[in-house]
């Protein structure tokens, strides 16, 4: 699963191609701006779509920021071109992650992120592989680095996962043990939704996924399920992104 974007270079060797991550779409707080959200869609999909529907939340002090992801070469589309945050080969348990992938998007998000005002709290969230992508996140703001060993710059003080999964669960271990990503796992705040009826990302890799950061110290970690519901979204479960997001960055409330 470590095909992304690689081609063989001058000297025979493989290097990562330059990938260019497609248009960002921003929607404006319509109240006092408290914080601000990149929200990153599901493979195939765009920031445009999402940010259509974000906008009609009764959500006014959240700025949401809704990028594109790169066009590249997906291995579980035997190698057709598609926009998505990182590589994917297969979508089980033993599938090996696209860590040179996960460690661009996390970056890309940071860097949306950076130019935010040091008042205003900053999380992530997303659909499907872009859940994955926010949860990646999380563990990267936990860890205080990329799995590459670059720091990692943002402050997060939500994560929100729709219908997605935990990359690198297996290692998460690992990058929970000293005592200020211990403290900073602890105190952050994680929402997953999953559908039961989901036949893309199986109901149990969310399961999942939330035992994995529970166990590994994300104490702050809420998990809640949807019988009926596929691999989308539904008004009653955006009603609980909406609730949660207001408790737990103590937004003014839901009308501008």
């Amino acid at each position: 699963m470590s095909f992304t974007g690689s081609s063989v270079g001058p000297g025979g060797g493989t290097v990562r191609r330059a990938l260019e991550f497609g248009r960002t779409y921003v929607v404006r707080p319509k109240g006092r701006h408290q914080a601000t959200i990149v929200w990153l869609h599901g493979l195939g999909d765009n920031g445009s779509n999402w940010s259509q529907l974000l906008e009609t939340l009764p959500l006014p002090n959240i700025k949401w920021i809704c990028p594109t992801a790169p066009t590249q070469p997906i291995t579980i589309f035997g190698g057709f071109p598609s926009t998505a945050w990182f590589d994917v080969g297969d979508i089980s348990e033993d599938a090996a992650d696209d860590i040179e992938g996960l460690d661009a998007a996390a970056a890309h998000v940071a860097n949306l992120l950076s130019t935010e005002p040091a008042d205003i709290k900053l999380g992530v969230g997303g659909f499907s592989m872009g859940a994955a992508t926010s949860l990646y996140s999380a563990t990267c703001f936990t860890h205080g680095k990329y799995e590459n060993g670059n720091p990692y710059p943002a402050k997060l003080s939500a994560v929100v996962g729709l219908s997605g999964w935990l990359p690198c669960s297996k290692t998460l271990k690992n990058k929970i043990g000293q005592d200020e990503a211990a403290r900073r796992a602890a105190s952050l705040p994680i929402l997953l939704c999953h559908g039961k009826g989901d036949d893309v990302v199986p109901h149990k890799f969310g399961e999942k996924s939330s035992r994995a950061l529970s166990s590994n110290g994300f104490q702050d970690t809420t998990f809640k399920s949807y019988s009926g519901l596929g691999h989308y979204t539904i008004p009653e479960e955006m009603d609980e992104v909406c609730a949660w997001l207001t408790s737990k960055l103590g937004l003014e409330g839901r009308s501008a």
